[in-house]
């Protein structure tokens, strides 16, 4: 119990670095509020300025690089080129705002505005006073609100929640968006506004007020739903936990094969703190008692069924033991859970792929059998070696489903392309994430700089003293690498290939290749992650 409340308290202390952005928790209303606030700053310009030369956001767009970046606050366009350097947030994070407006992203990095109300402290407003070059044209809200009108009303994502801009949508109808690294970098909690998006309907709008869970399935008591309130009164827990997308690093696959599904980057991943009630003391309120009787009943798996339509199962042994903490959720990381991320209710099963963690929950099911459904039985969740092409010949529905998540990790920064070290650097400092599943713990996370024939091991940060079998999020890890001498007969530059790969408490280790984990769905790659980075030389009056 006091190791849980430590580490407990731990978890509350990362947590706290970001706690600007939990108060964004309940993601669309806050975003959409803050963006409705007016800066007094930027009306005092306005009125200063009458001659403002306007211009369409798609124009804004155009001017998204570090040597031409245009942003917009409360309908006037800055251009912040001369002041990109000199962010203290660094170039990587205020170009997630590029050609766009800033408003999402202070709502999320606070420490620009004073409040109430909630203006540009002082300071920002003084850096931005000289730099506004325009106003964004009239036309465009009267478009944006004409477009809005003319949409369908049997258009099932008409409804959809609003998603923070900084979010990299693979897909808006349905969404899968995922975290950009540099915002994931030296976080261990994921603000709830950041945390990858992946859903496969439209997402259903439910009441908590009105809102009942079925439960129900072999060796379960007879009884009606249970209301939210009725749950909430059972013992509350929290558990902090990764989730992570089967096919999170997909995009690393086609460059070998085509695949199937989203070409995720490395973002499909993210933490939170989940609170609920343990899935095993609901069934244990109608009658099921523990993994052991279950099993003894003819309960081999657990069932979920979301509101949407998914339908998706676990192992009894996961699903009721008292070592597997499978919650039923109702709030992340302090708040009720956002509309995206499942409310009122969802499953939470630590260490398994993102799709057992069933969101919209309508019903749990105690059964002997797997779910039904493409995505515990059909292609959706299984992966075959990389000489099966195509299906034909192959019993689909006879291969065991993607459960527990293999070891992985990824460099957050530096990014491809990025600046990453003064000029003249003899080394790098790289940071990174990583996780296995199943409760496995990190210990050990190796990065290198020249590809993989040299490594230096990474100083292993928050995370890293979870139980060894019992560590259902990742670990944050940074590293100062050597950096190799420049090519013969290359150029002046310093090109380094830098590479992570992790180790687990089971000593599982990643795979050097894309290409040996290269499967037709694309699923669970877990190779090296590489970034290419390149660091100028010395100047001569250095």
């Amino acid at each position: 119990m006091l190791r849980q409340t430590l580490l407990r308290a731990r978890f509350s202390a990362g947590r706290a670095r970001f706690a600007a952005a939990a108060a964004l928790a309940g993601g669309a209303t806050a975003l959409a509020l803050q963006q409705q606030r007016t800066s007094s700053v930027a009306q005092a310009s306005a009125a200063a300025q009458p001659a403002l030369p306007e211009f369409t956001r798609a124009e804004v767009a155009k001017h998204a690089s570090p040597d031409d970046c245009w942003v917009l606050l409360d309908g006037k366009i800055y251009d912040i080129t001369p002041f990109i350097k000199n962010h203290p947030g660094g170039v990587e994070k205020i170009l997630l705002a590029a050609g766009q407006s800033v408003e999402p992203f202070w709502a999320l990095y606070r420490q620009h505005l004073a409040a109430p109300p909630a203006t540009p402290k002082e300071h920002v407003a003084e850096i931005l006073g000289p730099l506004c070059v325009g106003r964004l044209s009239a036309a465009e809200a009267e478009a944006d609100r004409l477009a809005t009108a003319a949409r369908s009303p049997d258009d099932p994502f008409r409804d959809e929640p609003a998603r923070h801009p900084a979010l990299r949508q693979l897909s808006s109808a349905p969404c899968s968006a995922e975290a950009p690294p540099a915002l994931l970098d030296g976080s261990f909690l994921t603000p709830n506004a950041l945390f990858f998006v992946r859903n496969h309907h439209p997402v259903p709008h439910l009441d908590g007020a009105t809102y009942a869970l079925s439960v129900g399935g072999v060796g379960v008591a007879g009884g009606p739903p249970l209301t939210l309130d009725e749950l909430k009164a059972l013992p509350r827990t929290t558990v902090v936990a990764t989730v992570q997308c089967g096919g999170n690093r997909r995009g690393e696959l086609n460059a070998v094969r085509k695949t199937s599904g989203n070409a995720w980057g490395c973002g499909a991943i993210s933490t939170a703190e989940w609170t609920g009630v343990r899935l095993r003391d609901v069934f244990a309120a109608r009658g099921l008692g523990s993994a052991d009787a279950a099993a003894a009943a003819g309960v081999r798996h657990v069932q979920f069924e979301g509101d949407d339509g998914v339908k998706a199962s676990v192992p009894v042994e996961k699903a009721l033991s008292s070592h597997g903490d499978v919650l039923l959720a109702y709030e992340m990381n302090g708040e009720p859970l956002p509309a995206d991320h499942g409310y009122p209710l969802r499953a939470v099963v630590p260490g398994h792929v993102g799709v057992r963690n069933v969101k919209w929950l309508k019903s749990v099911t105690a059964a002997a059998d797997e779910a039904d459904g493409v995505w515990q039985r059909g292609i959706a969740y299984k992966s075959f070696g990389p000489a099966v092409t195509t299906l034909d010949g192959l019993d689909v529905a006879a291969a065991p489903p993607m459960q527990e998540t293999p070891v992985t990790s990824v460099i957050l920064r530096p990014a491809a392309g990025a600046l990453p070290a003064e000029a003249g650097a003899t080394s790098l400092e790289v940071s990174g994430i990583a996780y296995s599943g199943g409760g496995r713990a990190i210990i050990r996370v190796d990065v290198s700089a020249d590809g993989g024939r040299t490594w230096t091991a990474a100083e292993l940060g928050e995370g890293a003293d979870q139980p060894l079998s019992k560590a259902w999020a990742w670990t944050l890890w940074t590293a100062d690498v050597p950096l190799p001498p420049p090519k013969e007969g290359g150029g002046p530059n310093v090109d380094a290939e830098l590479v992570c790969r992790a180790v687990d408490a089971s000593f599982n280790m990643q795979p050097a290749s894309v290409a040996d984990t290269w499967n037709l769905r694309g699923l669970a790659n877990n190779a090296w992650h590489r970034v290419a980075v390149s660091v100028p030389p010395a100047s001569d009056d250095a």
